[in-house]
């Protein structure tokens, strides 16, 4: 895939990967056999596409988004609690496990493309994608974990940036830009709005901030898939689409403290830069309303 996180394209697809899918399998936490369950919890499935017409839900399913939605952004709010020197990414990954199972719901990268975990947790120069595992977070790290439920058959989405104890000047500058990024662009969006508006409000923020955008990734579509119409992407660009009342899609941009580039690890899934430094991610699920837009995974 290019590097777009609507493509989720991980291991370019080999049988060596599908064969780590396979293998992780047995690896994973249990989801308890009541819970409903994506269909690609039972058989390996590319990831979701983006391209295409956008979809504009219907009441019922506004309402099925909103109350997945409603549990991410708790779920990920409810992580600030293990933020802290000593814990791991592995224990933020059973904790948010545990909390979804528990409100009935799925934890949407479970398997996904086979990613064999819970949540993405990405700490410093990793961009977005990690996975948990037994690293322990280290006062002055920064964290970003992306939280994603599926609930009653709809998908919600939502991530925010942590700071671990005693963070550096410019880390929590990058962190409070990237959330400040976040909720700009949400402000401009409302029916009649081209989609492109996000992404050149991004690039001009970035250029005021002396910052840059990460552009391998972008938002999406949300609801029955994962990722689907329509695409967002955060650099400037001149792509055409219009938002419409009833679509839904997250935004979700990266910025770093250094260059673009990103490489993915051996591990299929981990985007870290490559010049090694440090990036943040803000992302929330955003509804367009008649009058301007809603904010879904909102928990306030």
């Amino acid at each position: 895939m290019k590097l777009l996180k609507l493509r989720w394209t991980p291991l370019y697809f080999t049988s060596e990967r599908i064969h780590l899918f396979s293998r992780n399998l047995s690896l994973e936490r249990i989801v308890s056999s009541h819970i409903r369950k994506p269909e690609y919890y039972y058989r390996f499935r590319y990831p979701g596409n983006t391209m295409g017409v956008s979809d504009i839900k219907n009441a019922l399913q506004i309402e099925a988004i909103r109350v997945s939605c409603k549990m991410a952004g708790q779920v990920l709010e409810a992580c600030s609690q293990l933020i802290k020197a000593g814990t791991t990414t592995d224990e933020i990954d059973a904790f948010v496990h545990d909390q979804i199972i528990s409100g009935g719901g799925y934890p949407s990268p479970l398997r996904y493309a086979g990613f064999p975990k819970s949540v993405c947790t990405s700490i410093n120069n990793v961009a977005c994608h990690g996975i948990p595992d037994a690293t322990q977070l280290a006062d002055g790290d920064i964290i970003n974990v992306d939280v994603t439920v599926f609930l009653n058959g709809y998908h919600g989405d939502s991530s925010k940036t942590f700071l671990v104890g005693n963070v550096d000047d410019l880390g929590v500058f990058l962190v409070k830009s990237a959330e400040e990024c976040l909720q700009n662009c949400i402000k401009i969006c409302k029916p009649g709005t081209p989609f492109s508006a996000i992404g050149r409000y991004i690039t001009d923020f970035c250029n005021i901030k002396k910052l840059n955008v990460i552009p391998a990734f972008a938002g999406h579509g949300i609801g029955k898939s994962f990722h689907e119409p329509p695409e967002i992407l955060h650099f400037y660009n001149s792509e055409p689409g219009l938002m419409r009342a009833g679509m839904i899609f997250t935004i979700e941009p990266i910025l770093s403290l250094g260059k673009p580039a990103v490489r993915v690890m051996e591990d299929g899934w981990t985007a870290v830069s490559v010049d090694g430094l440090r990036s943040a991610q803000f992302e929330h699920t955003i509804l367009i309303t008649k009058h301007g837009n809603e904010v879904l995974t909102n928990v306030n």
